[in-house]
This record gives C-alpha cells, structure tokens and sequence, in this order.
C-alpha cells in the first residue's frame, strides 16, 4: 500500500530530456514543511483506520553542500498489524534546485525486510543511476546511464509540486522515469480534471484530480485517484488507492510550514 501512496504523489512531470542536471525551480517547499496522513482500509463495506503517514522537508549538508533532506514515515496500527504490518522509512536528499541526489527506503512490510538505495550523479548529458537493493542480507545491484532525468519517489515528488498545471487538459497523460531501487520503471499519470473535495472537518479544497494507470493485456486500469490542491503548494490531500485485496484511502490531516497560502480553499 505505501509504495501506491508514493506512486500517487508524483504527478505533474513528464520525461525531461537531461541538459547539465535534472534540476527545477522550488516554488512550492520550503524547509520546515510537515505533512500528515491517516490511512484508512476497507473491508467488506466497512473503513477501518489503518495507520498513519508523515512528511517533512529539512536543511541538511552533503557532500558538503546545502541541501534538502526530505523524510516520510509511515506505520500501520496494532489492528491492521495484525493482517499485515508496515514500518516504512524513506529518505531522498535534493539540491537546493530539487536536483536527485541519494534516496534511502528501509521497509519493514509483513514479515520482509527490505532496504533500497539510489545515488545519483550526472555526466555528459547523461544521468548516472546507481541502486542497491539489500534482503535477507544479499545484496543486489544495478547500474545505468539514462539519457532523460530519472527520480526517486520523493525527489519527483519535490519537483512535480513546482510545475504549473493550467495548461494540462482532461484525459492527458503525463510519462516519468523512476528508480526504485531495483530498476528504472516508467510510470503513467492521467489528468483527470477539477473536482472539490470537502474534509471531514468541513474544508473544501478546490483540486486537480489525476490516476495513477497500468496496462493489462492493453487494457487501462485504475491504481490511485488523487486529489493535489489547485494553488501554488500543490498539496495532495487525498488519495484513493485500489489495492488488489480491497481498497484504501489517504486524508491529509495536518499542514505545516505551508509555503504559501492556500488559495484552493473555497469554504470553511
């Protein structure tokens, strides 16, 4: 569930072409930033709370240089550990222009352990993608050379929130290239639209609503339907993910650190 909730934060980007570095400008984050989320799971008919979900966006040094450290922490509750237990940390560390630098997933799901990392660097035009992946002490490796940008799961989101979407179109579709720690996968977002959602204490936002797609025997079928806030924060506020064994839902209950007002918000 958490790698869908990842997956549906990263909208807005398509596949770049490398220049120098795959680097943007940051209008949207600034260090300081929280995020939460309440998980939810439903079965049969019922919603039941399954845990929680945190973002922050911090100062940090690498390589000696200025950065940004982002960190998400996501746990399952005693109930649904009981099904299914989920301890996941992740980490992706950016240059002050969103640039992909190192990403970290440690992963606790069920009774696996698995940690995933990704350095990246960028020479002749070209993006350098180095991942590990390490279970039950084996470790296993892959390296490529990309000729467009490639971005973890935190790094594109970082970018995507920058991007201006009023020239997007219902039914569009939008390509990225991501590394997950075993392999460069593209991945396929489709703009769905405009849609007010309103939170169970009474906030309607005004949002962009997109899917998260895959491919089936050519046939389009729905991961996630999410919904980002239409201001200049771009904050995903919910999420609704279609899980092969039920489905499951994000609320975003807490903001933090905002970097600028939240327009989107059209009742309280």
């Amino acid at each position: 569930m958490m790698k869908k909730l990842l997956l549906c934060f990263c909208f807005l980007i398509g596949c770049m072409t490398v220049k120098a570095q795959c680097g943007a400008i940051n209008d949207a984050i600034e260090p300081g930033e929280t995020l939460s989320y309440e998980l939810k799971y439903n079965w049969k008919f019922l919603w039941i709370n399954a845990g929680w979900a945190k973002m922050t966006v911090n100062e940090t040094l690498h390589n000696g240089q200025p950065c940004l450290r982002t960190d998400l922490e996501s746990y399952t509750n005693k109930r649904i550990d009981f099904f299914f237990k989920m301890r996941d940390t992740l980490t992706c560390i950016t240059s002050k222009d969103l640039e992909p630098l190192y990403f970290r997933k440690g992963a606790e799901e069920g009774k696996r352990y698995t940690v995933d990392e990704v350095n990246f660097s960028y020479r002749d035009g070209l993006c350098i993608v180095d991942q590990h992946r390490t279970l039950r002490g084996e470790t296993e490796k892959k390296y490529d050379e990309s000729p467009v940008c490639v971005y973890d799961m935190l790094s594109i989101l970082l970018q995507a929130r920058s991007y201006d979407a009023s020239g997007y179109k219902p039914g569009q579709k939008i390509l990225f290239s991501m590394a997950t720690g075993r392999a460069i996968e593209k991945q396929t977002l489709i703009y769905r639209g405009k849609e007010n959602y309103t939170t169970k204490d009474g906030v309607t936002y005004r949002c962009l609503v997109l899917s998260l797609v895959e491919y089936v025997d050519n046939e389009e079928k729905e991961v996630i339907t999410f919904y980002v806030t239409d201001d200049r924060n771009h904050l995903p506020v919910r999420l609704d993910m279609y899980l092969t064994f039920g489905s499951a839902k994000a609320f975003l209950t807490e903001i933090k650190g905002n970097r600028h007002p939240l327009t989107s918000i059209v009742e309280k």
